[in-house]
């Protein structure tokens, strides 16, 4: 497993995190369970195969019991007894959550919602990230800790905090004002800067002065968008910052490698994770199937795409995932027998060389005591407990497979900041959100078979065949630039409705939508028609359509298909335009799922993308890993028949030889080392 091979501050190379094969881990809250059982999680560990183990994540209030005074001896304990058995230690700083003496003793490191009343300690991560006092103690705790393992042998990796902002990240206080302003004066400059930037003539809203300027609390109208997009900026920045210090301090002490774990999933937008990458040693995310969402098993095809992305590429680590259900769903689903083998070969498939799990044994009590985990409360008699132990026989005999990467021909451009500018409070559509619309994009390609790069707006396109991006409303001029260069050199592009309207201001782009990309797609909209839900638009080409229309005119397009019903019948709906070498494709409105992939079948095969699997409902996946020496090609049946497709080499989870046809059992995995000669 590769990760970056010189250190941040300049200092003595890092060490990089490497693991023979893949990582099977977990995280391990020894503290929550006794001397005895200890030993029995060790002799269990070696059972199931577990090989990397993450600890010391919430235990600040145990190695510092009160102010100043460090006990390491239950730590050092545990340190030893997983190094002395071979099994390698992934450890916490122990900062994710300050121990209820600080909270005490400083209130004001608590932090803020946007209605402006104090969230309290009793969860977890009860803390501003922009608190002084709770930076000073929390970076005198990773000092001692650093100072204590920096060179302990057992430790492979360095685990900053745990879930940076999951619940804290947007504080309102006026500490966090204070340093929001100081952000603001080093981005803007001047305030009469800013006050361009957030169009302040607008409600008598201009600011004299930066102590003027607030926190984007609640107010009685809709807030000032420039404001809150910034806000959201400056906080993903604060956070970032904040992981930066911690990392300062373990460089200090230590060169092995420093994480922390994402969190790319479907319900959680806080933090920039683009701006992040390049300071991780090496990617981790956090991932738990969501049963809120009409397909779990397609949204984490996309979560680990997009990892894989941020890591640009190279191999990641999945952090945390569960072996059944969790507990912080409104409906907590347990996972059918071989789903959890399924997820895990799933990540796998997409890029990750580790798969741990939260947690290794479940708790008796907290709010996480419905948690699953690799021991369950009803222990090791259990269908659970014999998956994880054949979950770790599995990744064994994948091993040659570590290291290689995954190979796509197409992308989508994904932005946090389109996100949450897209997704504001003053918007012509709140039933359109952009996270759907690009898992809309993200389904029709997966159900066509087509493996998918995600990617920031202001990547190199130039490998790609085929780059989409969905409802993309913010872009900088060079993000589009970006994208028009691409189409230009001969690429094929397909963008959708609501994308290219506003700059990174938030500011509207004049002469007609969609703003940054009439040019290459050679039309002009000359006005939003949203739909109310429900309503149900029908085209000439007998595709179905929901959400949205647009009042469009033809520049330079063709017209592939035109509205019969709904508000503007006879307009254009889908266009198609020649731009330089290249092709872009537009699409007015929100298709229904199967006119989607059909539109985007036919993009794809005139940009000439290969398809390594079959169309399927989303119920087969197939995904190329390669090396220089080998590829391998996984298969996840998530169906309830058998399938067959072709495949010729060595099937590496049974260990069986494949001669021109592989069977897939329902509910299984396969992985084929494909011949060279096939």
């Amino acid at each position: 497993m590769n990760s970056r091979t010189a250190s941040s501050n300049g200092s003595a190379p890092v060490t990089p995190f490497v693991h023979e094969g893949f990582a099977y881990g977990c995280d391990y809250n020894p503290q929550q369970w006794g001397p005895d059982v200890w030993i029995e999680d060790v002799r269990l560990m070696h059972e199931a195969g577990v090989d990397l183990v993450a600890i010391n994540i919430f235990g600040w209030c145990d190695i510092e019991p009160h102010p100043g005074e460090y006990d390491f001896t239950t730590l050092d304990t545990i340190i030893e007894l997983l190094h002395s058995n071979g099994i390698r230690v992934n450890l916490g700083t122990g900062t994710s959550s300050p121990p209820p003496w600080l909270t005490a003793l400083h209130p004001e490191i608590l932090p803020v919602s946007d209605d402006g009343t104090t969230r309290f300690p009793g969860g977890r991560q009860a803390w501003c990230p922009s608190s002084a006092v709770f930076r000073e103690h929390a970076l005198a705790l990773v000092e001692q800790v650093a100072k204590r393992y920096g060179h302990h042998p057992a430790i492979a990796l360095w685990h900053v905090s745990n879930e940076l902002g999951c619940h804290n990240a947007l504080c309102y206080c006026d500490e966090t004002a204070a340093a929001f302003r100081l952000w603001l004066q080093a981005r803007y400059g001047t305030i009469d800067a800013l006050n361009a930037a957030w169009g302040t003539s607008f409600w008598s809203q201009r600011y004299g002065q930066w102590s003027e300027i607030l926190t984007p609390r609640l107010t009685r109208s809709s807030r000032n968008p420039g404001q809150v997009l910034d806000f959201h900026r400056f906080s993903s920045a604060e956070l970032l910052d904040y992981y930066r210090r911690e990392t300062a301090v373990l460089r200090r002490h230590t060169n092995v490698a420093v994480t922390t774990n994402f969190m790319v999933t479907a319900h959680i937008r806080n933090l920039d994770y683009w701006s992040w990458a390049g300071d991780m040693d090496i990617v981790a995310n956090d991932h738990y199937l969501d049963h809120r969402l009409a397909d779990p098993a397609i949204e984490l095809a996309f979560a680990a795409d997009l990892t894989r992305g941020l890591a640009q590429g190279k191999p990641w680590l999945l952090m945390e995932q569960a072996t059944g259900a969790v507990n912080w769903q409104p409906h907590n689903l347990a996972k059918v027998a071989g789903e959890m083998t399924r997820n895990s070969l799933a990540h796998v498939a997409r890029g990750a060389d580790g798969i741990c799990f939260f947690q290794w044994r479940a708790s008796l009590q907290g709010s996480e005591k419905f948690h699953s985990a690799l021991v369950p409360h009803a222990g090791t008699d259990t269908v659970l407990w014999r998956e994880v132990v054949a979950l770790g026989a599995t990744l064994d005999r994948l091993a040659e497979v570590a290291g290689s990467r995954v190979v796509a021909d197409a992308a989508i451009i994904f932005s946090w900041e389109a996100w949450w500018a897209g997704d504001g409070e003053s918007r012509p559509s709140h039933a359109v959100r952009y996270l759907d619309q690009v898992h809309a994009a993200y389904t029709a390609l997966h159900q066509l078979g087509v493996t998918v790069d995600i990617v920031s707006p202001d990547a190199d396109l130039s490998a790609y065949r085929l780059v989409v991006a969905p409802c993309l409303y913010l872009v900088s001029d060079a993000q589009a630039q970006n994208l028009g260069s691409y189409v230009a050199a001969g690429g094929h592009a397909l963008i959708t409705f609501f994308s290219g309207i506003v700059d990174e201001d938030d500011r509207v782009r004049t002469g007609g939508y969609p703003g940054a990309f009439r040019e290459i797609l050679g039309i002009t909209v000359e006005e939003f028609s949203p739909l109310l839900p429900g309503h149900v638009l029908t085209l000439d080409s007998g595709a179905r359509a929901s959400l949205w229309s647009e009042r469009l005119r033809i520049n330079t397009a063709e017209v592939m298909a035109r509205y019969l019903d709904g508000p503007l019948p006879g307009i254009p709906a889908i266009t198609r335009n020649g731009h330089g070498g290249g092709t872009a494709w537009y699409v007015a409105t929100a298709l229904a799922a199967g006119a989607l992939r059909d539109l985007v079948r036919t993009i794809a095969e005139e940009a000439r993308v290969t398809a390594v699997g079959p169309e399927s409902a989303g119920t087969i996946e197939v995904v190329r890993r390669v090396k220089s020496t080998s590829s391998y090609l996984f298969i996840i049946n998530h169906g309830h028949g058998d399938v067959e497709l072709p495949a010729c080499g060595h099937e590496l989870v049974t260990d069986a030889p494949v001669g021109r046809i592989v069977r897939v059992p329902a509910g299984a995995v396969r992985v084929i080392r494909e011949d060279p000669a096939s």
